[in-house]
């Protein structure tokens, strides 16, 4: 890959934010069905969400769930702009960029009755620092500490200045838990969640389902016509596609690219959006951690990555409905830089630097992958391309929060796996890359990569900005603990339901979908 230094500046959101969005957002628009008053939306999930706790969640479907019942500071909205939804106005940064003031909406219940104040935020923020398991604390790491100026204002102190915060703050960072079943409940949290929301937890069966009804507490609750959701969890993109086609579901997310337009000649409406997030293959480069020569030689790493048709893939695997690249910032946000050029397939050229290695050929690398459909026939094409080259790959697949669990603990040598993309670029290198990273799978630490990072969330100046994230990918790009293969674009599936919201953050909303017939 070569990042050239043209950089281009597209429109700027509120302070943090910098994304000129080109997905198709949608929500659902009314049919000449007619609305049924009440009922409950059944929803599948393409994995089961791991814990509904904010400060400590990672997985995408999670974040999917939140949406129902755990409200956060700010939002974004179609365009992935930065907008207040628990908070009652933008972030005020002081003029040294190192306080930031925040209004909060007044007169608020979170669904256990407990009211909303600036204490309940001061807990929830002090919280993602503090907790031992906290996911949050490299979001948060610019936070100093939070002071309650009085019930309706917090007062953020930070130890630099952090471009970032308002997109952290609209993501789980930013996601505010009742106090008092945080009292109750402690580490247990995520067993009987409480925040504000439209939707109350109710229950959840390993397994198979979450259950949420409506809430009595939430401030819209005049707009909330569903009597509850059920989040169900299907693997199956083909068994989520046949039980929309059967009305046993009103939503499914994630559909086959494959499957949409006969979706569509069925009758079930199909939305799509050009997801913010990536697909790779993140290398474990730890050699104390991973016996694989991929681990402690680039050269290695470069040579897998040649190896790679990322055009075939998209072609075979996802009937041309993804959009290859080799860097994980969308093509529609503006901090990217804006002449990137990724290497070409080349087996010849992956072949000598194989066959240079000194190893003995095959080469073998074992791929965790997460046990879903789609994840298998990626790999297996990602397999036979490799495997034309000099290596042995051999695909291991483990149920999507298991897997998680071992890439977190380092037990891979490649490891399928993405990333849902987030407003701010700081969000999609950030916990990835840097050394410490909860999301640093690859365990890289290079301390060039940790200061350039660094360095970007602490500037305000656009164009300072990126140019500091093209050096980062070009560091990575030395280094390569990541091959990136494509953005998404993803297809939500509706049937029996209208008014859902689905943007390009790629999560659907329910506060104000109905069910139809």
């Amino acid at each position: 890959m070569m990042l050239r230094r043209a950089l281009n500046i597209g429109c700027m959101a509120a302070a943090s934010l910098m994304l000129a969005s080109c997905a198709s957002t949608q929500s659902a628009s009314p049919s000449a069905d007619e609305v049924v008053a009440g009922g409950i939306a059944v929803v599948a999930l393409s994995d089961e969400p791991d814990t509904l706790d904010p400060t400590v969640a990672n997985t995408f479907v999670a974040r999917v769930v939140f949406t129902a019942f755990c409200e956060k500071l700010y939002d974004s909205n179609d365009s992935l702009e930065l907008v207040p939804q628990l908070a009652a106005s933008l972030p005020v940064t002081s003029a040294d960029g190192l306080t930031v003031d925040i209004a909060l909406r007044e007169g608020i219940l979170f669904n256990d009755g407990t009211p909303f104040n600036a204490d309940a935020v001061k807990i929830t923020l002090d919280r993602n620092l503090t907790l031992d398991t906290s996911s949050r604390k490299k979001e948060l790491a610019a936070l100093q500490s939070v002071e309650v100026v009085d019930e309706n204002n917090i007062r953020l102190i930070l130890s630099r200045p952090f471009s970032p915060l308002g997109a952290q703050l609209a993501d789980r960072a930013g996601a505010i838990m009742s106090p008092t079943a945080l009292e109750t409940l402690g580490l247990d949290f995520g067993t009987d969640p409480v925040c504000v929301g439209p939707f109350d937890f109710t229950d959840r069966v390993p397994g198979s389902e979450i259950n949420f009804a409506k809430s009595d507490y939430y401030y819209d609750k005049d707009l909330v016509e569903l009597d509850g959701v059920t989040y169900k969890f299907i693997t199956d993109p083909n068994i989520r596609a046949a039980n929309l086609r059967s009305s046993d579901l009103n939503v499914a997310e994630r559909l086959n690219a494959s499957d949409v337009d006969q979706l569509g000649a069925d009758g079930v409406d199909v939305r799509s959006v050009s997801a913010i997030g990536y697909q790779g293959l993140t290398i474990n480069i730890d050699p104390t951690m991973s016996s694989s020569p991929l681990a402690s030689s680039v050269e290695l790493r470069k040579a897998f990555e040649l190896s790679i048709d990322r055009d075939a893939l998209n072609a075979v695997v996802f009937a041309g409905q993804t959009t290859p690249d080799c860097v994980p910032l969308p093509k529609q946000m503006a901090f990217r830089p804006d002449d990137i050029q990724c290497v070409d397939f080349d087996p010849d050229a992956a072949r000598a630097l194989v066959e240079a290695s000194g190893e003995t050929l095959p080469i073998p690398v074992e791929l965790l992958i997460p046990a879903r459909p789609t994840d298998q026939k990626t790999a297996e094409v990602i397999q036979q391309m490799a495997n034309d080259v000099g290596f042995d790959v051999t695909i291991k697949p483990v149920e999507f929060v298991s897997a998680l669990d071992l890439g977190r603990a380092g037990e891979f040598d490649m490891f399928l796996i993405g990333w849902s993309g987030r407003m701010d670029p700081d969000g999609d290198l950030n916990d990835l890359l840097t050394t410490g990273g909860t999301n640093n799978y690859s365990r890289m630490a290079d301390s060039e990569v940790d200061s350039l990072i660094s360095e970007a969330a602490s500037v305000t100046e656009p164009d300072a900005r990126q140019d500091l994230y093209a050096q980062v990918l070009d560091r990575i790009d030395e280094i390569k603990p990541l091959i990136y293969l494509y953005h998404d674009t993803w297809f939500l599936g509706l049937d029996g339901i209208t008014g859902v919201e689905y943007s390009a953050d790629a999560i659907p909303r329910f506060k104000t979908a109905e069910l139809t017939k």
